[in-house]
């Protein structure tokens, strides 16, 4: 039940931003209480695309990004720790990003921000962008 309300609490499909991941894996005190419960509760189907996953490892490569231990581990372990469900890229994905507004030029969350749109699915962000394109964002 919400606390105070009499209302039960409802499970949550999402897709986690690059970073909402990363924060998540890592505790990172950027991330509000409220957002990491609800990350942490196993009644909630969190998904990772597969894009975030492509964008983390890129960076790893290139020295933007340092990870405790190889990508290739780093991701899976996280993925299985935290009950994470990878979430694969279609054709339809792609291809909706053509018809997406230039509000964002990160071809990464251009990609999620497609996904979102054709399945339908909110977005755990800090980026008040996402917005823009008239996607949910859970913040």
């Amino acid at each position: 039940m919400v606390r105070g309300t009499g209302r039960p609490i409802e499970q949550v499909k999402a897709f986690l931003d690059t970073h909402t991941f990363l924060w998540c894996a890592t505790g990172d005190p950027r991330l509000p209480k409220r957002l990491a419960l609800m990350l942490s509760d196993r009644k909630n189907t969190l998904l990772l695309s597969v894009a975030s996953a492509w964008e983390i490892a890129i960076k790893a490569r290139i020295g933007k990004l340092h990870l405790p231990e190889h990508v290739a581990a780093y991701i899976p372990d996280r993925l299985a720790k935290l009950g994470i469900e990878i979430a694969p890229i279609s054709l339809d994905h792609v291809l909706a990003t053509a018809s997406l507004p230039l509000h964002h030029g990160d071809p990464f969350d251009r990609l999620l921000i497609a996904q979102s749109r054709v399945e339908g699915i909110p977005i755990v962000t800090v980026d008040s962008g996402f917005k823009k394109y008239g996607v949910e964002v859970l913040w």
